[in-house]
């Protein structure tokens, strides 16, 4: 789960990483009076929402005065705001982040992450911090800091020692950044976070290390020990089919392609999106309704699909096993007739109780296309759209 760039600070703040006086603003009229608060000009206008690269998109700007914090926050918010993280569409710009403006000498890229290859947690950080840190990565992978600590010792002062001295500080910098470093990795392990990114991490004209910066994302699967970060979820940020699914705990996500797809396993959903594109069309989503789907779920699922205007045909491809194919059948049977086909439905079936699937959606009426193994149904539904 992501949240926005306002609610990370205030979570750092909490655990005592600095980061710069600012409040969220909702309207320009809040924007102003936050701007006013903080005292002095300038003062950053900073679009809220969950994707990167918002500087290079204009939803960053510095305001001089009061006019000018008015004239960007009237232009920020409500924009579409199009990234290289949002794709084309881009996304609305529905909150603001009003932040005093900081004396930058300096700025560095510090980030927390799961490695899964190692079962560690990487800290990676950078003296060439700030928007381009991908390119970075890629020309110049050498000047990236990698440091893997293990999670049942915890952080150790010579890996707080080594990231901070790959980054060049020295005297009362590196002593707040040891400072820093410690809280953010207590904070990433103690909220069960998936990343934690500061880019970039600066160092200001009088010494000082700030988080001028700050994305989080958490663990879904953890959220249930932290109902406080479920209060933090912005729904308008979200896919609202996937939004949609997640209430009934399927596993969906939106992609760009034609062919919708009900599978029962992720494993069997990736395989059967990668035999869609190889027979020629695309996949519209990743769907698993789960192992022990009930016809209900089963429902929701083809209703969540139908309802996506790009899905020209949908692939249905089951292996029975605690999900029998005849409750999957009676589930398919009452979605249509519920929701109206007017698509074509490719259908295959195999495993517990496929005979009695079978003959469910044969009594039904149904148009619907029988396929025979899982490639003839990929050949089948890529005519189909075709």
């Amino acid at each position: 789960m992501k949240i926005h760039e306002f609610q990370a600070k205030e979570l750092f703040r909490k655990y005592n990483i600095p980061v710069p006086e600012g409040n969220a603003a909702f309207s320009v009229e809040e924007a102003i009076t936050h701007a006013e608060s903080l005292g002095n000009y300038p003062v950053v206008v900073k679009a809220q929402i969950h994707a990167g690269g918002r500087g290079k998109g204009g939803g960053v700007k510095l305001a001089a005065s009061k006019e000018e914090a008015q004239t960007l926050a009237r232009e920020i918010l409500g924009m579409t705001l199009v990234t290289h993280q949002t794709g084309p569409d881009g996304r609305v710009v529905k909150k603001l982040l009003i932040e005093a403006g900081q004396d930058i000498a300096k700025e560095l890229y510090l980030s927390l992450l799961v490695d899964r290859a190692t079962a560690k947690v990487v800290i990676m950080a950078s003296q060439a911090g700030g928007m381009d840190i991908e390119q970075v990565a890629e020309d110049t992978p050498e000047k990236i800091i990698k440091v893997f600590v293990d999670p049942l010792m915890g952080i150790q002062g010579y890996q707080v020692r080594e990231v901070g001295f790959g980054l060049g500080l020295t005297g009362g910098a590196f002593k707040q950044f040891s400072k820093l470093l410690a809280n953010l990795y207590r904070f990433f392990v103690e909220n069960d976070c998936s990343l934690v990114e500061i880019n970039p991490l600066i160092l200001t004209g009088d010494d000082s290390v700030l988080a001028l910066d700050a994305k989080v994302d958490f663990d879904a699967n953890a959220l249930y020990r932290h109902k406080d970060l479920l209060e933090l979820r912005d729904l308008d940020e979200e896919d609202p089919l996937e939004v949609e699914a997640s209430k009934y705990d399927l596993n969906y996500i939106n992609l760009d392609g034609n062919v919708g797809n009900i599978v029962n396993g992720a494993g069997l959903a990736m395989a059967t999106m990668d035999i869609i594109k190889n027979a020629g069309a695309t996949p519209a989503n990743f769907m698993d309704v789960g192992g022990g789907a009930s016809s209900e779920q089963v429902e929701n699922a083809f209703r969540i699909i139908l309802a996506d205007e790009k899905v020209k045909a949908v692939l249905i491809n089951i292996f029975g096993g605690i999900l029998r194919c005849d409750i999957f059948a009676q589930g398919v049977v009452d979605a249509a007739r519920k929701t109206g086909i007017n698509i074509p439905v490719v259908i295959r079936m195999e495993g517990t109780n496929v005979e009695e699937g079978k003959q469910i959606l044969s009594d039904a009426g149904l148009n619907l296309i029988s396929a025979t193994d899982l490639n003839d149904a990929a050949q089948k539904i890529a005519a189909a759209v075709n």
